[in-house]
């Protein structure tokens, strides 16, 4: 994905998001219901409805970046709080992006060796 890089703070707006808001809708959310500066550095992340799609509002220095993505199949994780924000590492932020649970990462020891 291109966008920011490492260290960046993430927020997702839990709860439900009107996937047709744009930049100023969503950055207005950043600042009204997570209570963060939307041109603070910070990655905003926002889930639709039927949760295959996800919206990220990003500041770069010059002006918001909007990325958006619908799975094909499947739905993007998300916590189960009705409303308020959570705080995710931009590594979670990676895994999110890619469909894949960042609440639960499998991140055991390799199999034992069998023989």
């Amino acid at each position: 994905m291109i966008g920011p890089g490492t260290g960046v703070r993430v927020y997702l707006g839990c709860g439900v998001t009107d996937m047709r808001k744009g930049i100023a809708g969503l950055s207005a959310m950043a600042q009204d219901v997570l209570r963060q500066k939307p041109a603070g550095g910070a990655v905003f992340a926002f889930r639709g409805r039927r949760g295959d799609r996800i919206k990220l509002l990003y500041w770069d220095g010059q002006g918001f970046c909007l990325y958006y993505k619908v799975l094909e199949r499947g739905r993007f994780p998300w916590p189960n709080t009705a409303s308020g924000s959570a705080r995710l590492t931009s590594a979670q932020l990676a895994m999110l992006w890619e469909g894949i649970d960042w609440r639960r990462p499998d991140w055991g020891a390799p199999p034992a060796r069998v023989g």
